[in-house]
């Protein structure tokens, strides 16, 4: 057997053991709801969702700050305060009783109860909440690791200046030269070595975020790229940058374009449109893509709950393996179509108009 053949047999026994581990958990979590009927949409929105808290394994939980910005003042204090628990076999929720109101969860959500338990609506519209999400965690999480592996690869770079190159900085390279030679120069031009940092940036982000997403154990399992307000912030830097560097022939093509003036009242704003909706194709594009996969593959594991038998898993099991696959796949697709579209974007604004 050659070495190609061991390595996909290895491959494919990690995928099935990532699949399969993630299987334990997701039946812990339903064990003190076995008298109820098993609902997936409860679990997969869970799972797909932002929450106070961030699941490690099985029952273990890792509490994350609540920042609560008040109409009386500031509340800060642990997730755990408030995190659903079980008593005599059913959950329960705990009330925490902060320095101005008392707090609960609702539904993932920070809420303020009266004395009796009962969610104050009125107060609780108050409340601007800028708590440490999974989320906002598991960002900081993928911004720390980019940071550490490009600021080993800068070193390395500066130390082995003339050097063939090893370690992360072989591994990394021609994925950095891919987004120069293949997405950055054909659609930017000239002037796309300003743009580089951005691009890169861009692609590794999403590209980290999309892949840990993809692992079922702590400290991966989230959903930040299938965030839609990610989404957004991302698009909404490529409708900055674009728009602040488009020159005098982008702006004169939107609103003074070489056409019969009377056709200019359908597409003045027909253009204008176009510069809100390119980035939000974008945002909706990244989103949904991601989404769906964990949506699909969570789907596919609930079928084991649903029929309440073992004799489905094996099915469930390969096929899960299998959008596994395939997400792999559209992990890295999805940060090369984010990261080319937003350089063909900038190209089109910074072109130079030619006789």
């Amino acid at each position: 057997m050659n070495s190609k053949k061991i390595k996909q047999l290895l491959f494919s026994a990690v995928l099935i053991m990532v699949s399969v581990w993630s299987l334990p958990s997701f039946a812990q979590e339903k064990e003190h709801k076995a008298e109820e009927k098993f609902n997936p949409k409860d679990v997969i929105f869970e799972h797909i969702g932002d929450s106070h808290s961030w699941p490690v394994f099985g029952d273990v939980i890792l509490p994350l700050p609540v920042i609560l910005y008040t109409d009386k003042g500031l509340e800060v204090f642990s997730s755990a305060n408030i995190r659903e628990e079980e008593v005599n076999g059913k959950p329960e929720k705990k009330i925490y009783q902060g320095k101005y109101y008392s707090y609960t969860a609702e539904h993932d959500k920070v809420a303020v109860v009266d004395a009796a338990g009962k969610v104050n609506e009125e107060a609780s519209k108050k409340i601007l909440d800028f708590s440490i999400t999974r989320n906002v965690a598991s960002m900081w999480l993928g911004m720390a690791i980019l940071l550490i592996v490009f600021l080993s690869m800068s070193s390395a770079y500066r130390k082995r200046s003339g050097k063939a190159p090893k370690g992360v900085q072989s591994v990394l390279e021609p994925l950095v030269m891919f987004v120069r030679d293949d997405v950055a120069i054909p659609n930017i031009g000239a002037k796309y070595q300003r743009f580089i940092p951005l691009l890169l940036t861009m692609f590794f982000f999403i590209l980290i975020n999309n892949l840990l997403g993809l692992v079922p154990f702590f400290p991966g399992g989230f959903n930040l790229t299938g965030n839609i307000a990610v989404t957004m912030v991302l698009a909404l830097i490529t409708l900055v940058v674009v728009n602040v560097s488009g020159n005098k022939y982008y702006w004169k093509h939107i609103f003074a374009p070489d056409i019969p003036l009377w056709l200019y009242i359908i597409m003045v704003p027909v253009e204008i449109i176009g510069i809100i909706s390119k980035p939000f194709a974008l945002m909706i594009r990244l989103f949904a893509n991601i989404t769906a996969g964990h949506i699909i593959a969570l789907s596919l594991i609930s079928l084991i709950f649903i029929f309440k038998t073992l004799w489905v898993s094996p099915a469930s099991v390969l096929f899960v393996v299998f959008m596994d696959v395939i997400e792999l796949l559209v992990a890295f697709l999805q940060a090369y179509i984010f990261t080319m579209l937003t350089a063909l974007f900038i190209g089109m604004a910074v072109e130079e108009h030619h006789h």
